[in-house]
Formats: structure tokens, C-alpha cells, sequence
């Protein structure tokens, strides 16, 4: 998937170095050069430098050729402007557009060319999911380094994890949970805590596979 994230803050960012590790091609797009030099030094990701409101800047990222684009800068006027250029000048197939000032998000959509209107509280991993189009559990995080995968599944009311608490639930071998994110809030992840649907529950894991953390909570 080629993806363009125009917004290279610390959630651009963060999105970018998600997809990439998913093996992704990403292009960021960003005007602060300080922000630029110091994602050259962390990110594979191909970067351009400038305002990615202008149709320009957006062409010579490759919005002509993108799967997807992102609007993640945390202005919501660029993010209407970005979200208009890639879908009505460049015909992106998806349009991503983080909303800044929910009081606004009623701006948010076809009219602007936003294909999906995401709040900046939701979680990283449901957002990146809204992008892609990913099933219900990813992977969030490789960490080839440490051997460690970071995980999300998402609960859904089906779940048969519903209503049991964190404790009596059969995790694989060598993961533990590492937060719960529950109405957007993460909560620490006490043995106690009972699973409710519309939770997204993060695991780290050093062994287990992603079919077998939705095994053990779906």
C-alpha cells in the first residue's frame, strides 16, 4: 500500500513508522524542516519538504499514485484543504482527516473529499485501521530488535471475552496486556478488570502470533 501522510507530527510520525513496519511505502509531508531533519535520522519513509496544502507539494509527493491520504496535521483548515486537493484534484481512492476541534467535525465529509473523519482522541491503532481498511486486530509495532510484536485486538459485543475479567483469560505464552483502551481513556490493565465490548486491549508479545491474541479474546 502506498500511503501519504501529510502532517509529520508526533501522530503522523507515529502512523508512518506503524505502516512501514506493516511494509508499506510511505511518503511524509511536512513544512517544518527541523521536524524533517530529525525524521531523516529515524524514518525510512520518503519525506517532502512544504506545505502540503498546495497542489504542488501534494504532486510531488505522489498523490497522483497514493492508496491512501492522511490529513493529520493539527490544524483542521490544512486538513480540510489537504482532504479536498487528494480527493477531488488527485482522486485518491481513500481519504483519512483527523479532526482537531470536534465541534467542527460536522465539516468532515464527502463535501470536503474526507472519506473517513477520525477524532483526534481515537486510539492510534483504530485510526491506522480507518486508513487501511485492516481486520479488527493488528499488528501495531514491530520490534525486529527485541523480538517483540505490540498487538491490538478490539472487542466487539460477539467477543466471548465479554464480561470475563482480564485474569481469566488464557494468554499465549511470553504476552501480557499492556493497556486497555476503554471510550478512548487507556486504563491500566488490572487482573480484575472485566472486558466490555468497544474495548481495545494493546498486548506486547515476544512469542504468540496475531491469530492467536484474537483466538483468545474473539
Amino acid at each position: 500500500m502506498r500511503a501519504l501522510i501529510a502532517g509529520a507530527g508526533r501522530l503522523g510520525a507515529r502512523i508512518a513508522q506503524v505502516l512501514a513496519s506493516a511494509g508499506s511505502e510511505i511518503t511524509l509531508v511536512e513544512s517544518d524542516t527541523a521536524r524533517v531533519a530529525a525524521l531523516r535520522e529515524r524514518h525510512g519513509a520518503r519525506l517532502t519538504v512544504g506545505d502540503a496544502c498546495e497542489p504542488t507539494v501534494l504532486e510531488r509527493a505522489g498523490a497522483r499514485v497514493a492508496d491512501v491520504v492522511l490529513a493529520t496535521t493539527d490544524n483542521d483548515d490544512d486538513n480540510l484543504v489537504i482532504s479536498l486537493l487528494a480527493k477531488r484534484h488527485f482522486a485518491a481512492p481513500r481519504v483519512v482527516a483527523l479532526v482537531n476541534d470536534h465541534e467542527r467535525a460536522w465539516l468532515f465529509d464527502q463535501r470536503w473529499g474526507v472519506d473517513v473523519a477520525v477524532p483526534a482522541s481515537t486510539p492510534l491503532v483504530s485510526l491506522i485501521e480507518e486508513a487501511t481498511g485492516a481486520s479488527d486486530t493488528v499488528a501495531l509495532l514491530r520490534l525486529s530488535k527485541a523480538g517483540v510484536d505490540i498487538i491490538e485486538t478490539v472487542i466487539t459485543s460477539r467477543s466471548r471475552a465479554v464480561g470475563r475479567s482480564l485474569m481469566d483469560i488464557a494468554l499465549p505464552a511470553g504476552t501480557v496486556v499492556a493497556t486497555v483502551v476503554r471510550e478512548g481513556q487507556p486504563m491500566v490493565p488490572e487482573a480484575a478488570l472485566r472486558v466490555r465490548a468497544g474495548d481495545e486491549i494493546l498486548l506486547v508479545s515476544h512469542e504468540a502470533e496475531e491469530e492467536e491474541i484474537h483466538a483468545a479474546f474473539q
